[in-house]
């Protein structure tokens, strides 16, 4: 069933494709979403994740989930736009002149609604100690301790060995204890 469904999006079905999209999107946005904390930046993701596994299909060999594949290129643009930030970052404060501050969304501490409104703050305070974390170790901590999500499913996820997610999750936790202490 799964081969044969990869073979329709391979051949270029648009119902087959439309069908991916609607059965994946809410998981990818969830998952972009909490990397990168701001909503349009994570629906521009989103969007480039798609267009990316339109149009890498072909190259989709089937040694983890189609799911597990998505989720992989999600992660990447998604660390791919941090890359990016942390770029204009640095621009920004040799070149400050040039280029203008930029508020950045805490829009996933809105959207949680697991999240009581009397806990915001405290929430606002931890994403604040995710957000200073290196973007592995963000994704690695985020997929193993906000979305509790394996280690293995991590590894297949991030393309890293479990061994190398546990050491990230470990060095993340500490940096967070770390920053934590500070705010």
């Amino acid at each position: 069933m799964v081969e044969r469904f990869v073979q329709n999006l391979i051949l270029g079905d648009e119902l087959a494709f439309k069908a991916l999209v609607k059965e994946h999107q809410s998981r990818v946005y969830h998952h972009v979403m909490q990397i990168l904390r701001n909503r349009e930046e994570a629906e521009d993701v989103c969007q480039e994740t798609f267009i990316q596994v339109y149009e890498s299909i072909k190259s989709f060999k089937g040694q983890s989930s189609l799911s597990t594949w998505i989720i992989r290129i999600a992660i990447n643009k998604a660390l791919e736009k941090l890359r990016k930030e942390k770029r204009r970052n640095q621009l920004r404060e040799l070149l400050p002149w040039w280029m203008p501050e930029e508020s950045k969304s805490f829009d996933s501490i809105q959207m949680h609604p697991g999240i009581k409104l009397e806990d915001k703050e405290t929430a606002a305070m931890l994403y604040k100690a995710i957000d200073s974390l290196n973007p592995n170790q963000r994704v690695a901590f985020t997929l193993i301790k906000l979305d509790e999500i394996s280690y293995a499913e991590a590894s297949e996820m991030m393309d890293l060995s479990i061994k190398a997610i546990e050491s990230l999750v470990s060095r993340a936790k500490e940096n967070i204890k770390k920053k934590w202490q500070t705010l």
